[in-house]
């Protein structure tokens, strides 16, 4: 980790800076394989399939036998787990909704908005070394409550052409039914464009490496709608001398195991602090399965020392982290005066990881600085607001010399001549 001590405001432009890598010939790799998708179909999701994942498919859908086996190839343990994750996503999500509003914003003229579900959207759960069952709660609880109509999953298959049991017993859970074993780049040209098998979708959410990531940004140029922007995972620790170092440490090693592109920032105004969480993060790292994906992440990691918590909420705000915990004696105090970041932990006993997992909120959030204009992920996401609006002949009568006078000041007579026309014939 790199330390920096009291940095001059002009210079936290380049300490906050996420790196930044050549796209060009990623783009240009992406392309290729969207274009052939869209021209090909299941052949070229099978081609890929075999290209990067190492898998003959023949069957690209998974069974509803394979969905309802799945439960009995896991542990009662996990299965109790998914459950109580379940309970409280879906308590905090339904939440969410918001009853249709309606407004009488003059006499006769009534306004009103309604929710709707989008009603295909497709979710991408990655797999690989890590099946993250987790994010098909996160996806799949906010669409069903959303009511969308349609909703598929696609994920990489395993070395044996199957998906994880956890994946389709959670989907199962969900009430999801269409899943396909497709991956990768593939699989997001499928959901934009459509297949023999995979239909397309209006809208795709879910993380994934630079490669999905790149495929998502160029469908959505082509007009599919996209979840939000993302980037590698990332995690700023604000810490105060109350701090428990351990703690600390292990939340910022929980990110670190991430991948080695994944971003650790420890602020704190504490240069003891700062000293006893590094010694922990050395001790800890020693004994983690995924140690040298962390030694590598924590090669361009950052511990900052600042003046003050105020210059440290400042600087927060400015780094706008994907996940922040607060770990300082005033946690709530300084929350209220954060403005951008995706999700915040507060206090010595919120780790990122619940957040992850289980308390309730939704762990798809904005990253690379994006939390400056972006939310994360939630019921919202899955729905479009449809606005309404019915005059009487008394709310027309009263609008229309508004209407009129705006319409023709704008030069757009047209407009105008609707209501003029309409008022000849008013009763």
């Amino acid at each position: 980790m790199q330390l920096i001590k009291y940095p001059e405001r002009a210079e936290w432009g380049a300490i906050l800076k996420r790196p930044s890598f050549d796209g060009s010939s990623l783009e240009e790799k992406v392309k290729l394989i969207l274009r052939e998708v869209n021209n090909n179909g299941d052949d070229a999701l099978r081609k890929f399939t075999r290209q990067f994942d190492g898998v003959d498919i023949k069957e690209l859908a998974a069974s509803q036998m394979e969905i309802d086996e799945s439960g009995s190839r896991l542990d009662d343990g996990l299965k109790a787990a998914i459950a109580q994750a379940y309970a409280n996503i879906k308590k905090f999500h339904q939440a969410q909704l918001q009853d249709s509003i309606s407004v009488e914003t003059m006499p006769g003229i009534r306004c009103w908005r309604k929710s709707v579900g989008i009603g295909k959207v497709g979710l991408y759960i990655p797999g690989g070394s890590a099946p993250l069952f987790s994010t098909v709660l996160m996806l799949g609880i906010p669409a069903a409550i959303a009511g969308c109509k349609e909703i598929i999953l696609c994920t990489p298959p395993d070395q044996n052409g199957g998906i994880h049991p956890a994946i389709l017993y959670t989907a199962g859970l969900i009430g999801i039914k269409s899943i396909y074993k497709v991956g990768g780049v593939q699989a997001i040209a499928a959901m934009a464009y459509g297949t023999e098998t995979v239909p397309a979708v209006y809208k795709i959410f879910g993380p994934g490496n630079q490669f999905v990531t790149c495929a998502k940004q160029l469908v959505q140029r082509e007009g599919i709608a996209i979840d939000m922007p993302a980037g590698p995972s990332e995690i700023c620790v604000l810490a105060d001398e109350s701090a428990d170092p351990a703690f600390v440490a292990a939340d910022l090693l929980s990110q670190a195991e991430h991948g080695v592109d994944s971003q650790v920032v420890l602020v704190s105004d504490s240069a003891d602090l700062i000293d006893r969480s590094w010694k922990e993060v050395d001790d800890q790292l020693k004994s983690l399965p995924r140690r040298s994906i962390a030694e590598k992440c924590l090669e361009h990691a950052k511990m900052i020392l600042v003046k003050g918590m105020n210059e440290a909420i400042e600087l927060v705000n400015e780094y706008a982290p994907e996940h922040l915990i607060i770990s300082c004696k005033d946690d709530e105090g300084i929350a209220s005066r954060i403005e951008n970041a995706g999700s915040v932990f507060l206090g010595n006993y919120a780790p990122e990881s619940v957040g992850d997992y289980a308390s309730g909120t939704n762990h798809v959030l904005p990253t690379n600085g994006f939390a400056k204009s972006f939310s994360g992920l939630n019921v919202d996401s899955f729905l479009k607001k449809i606005t309404y609006q019915k005059l009487t002949p008394d709310g027309l009568r009263q609008i229309a010399v508004t209407v009129i006078s705006m319409a023709e000041g704008e030069n757009l007579q047209g407009h105008a001549n609707a209501v003029k026309i309409r008022m000849k014939k008013l009763p």
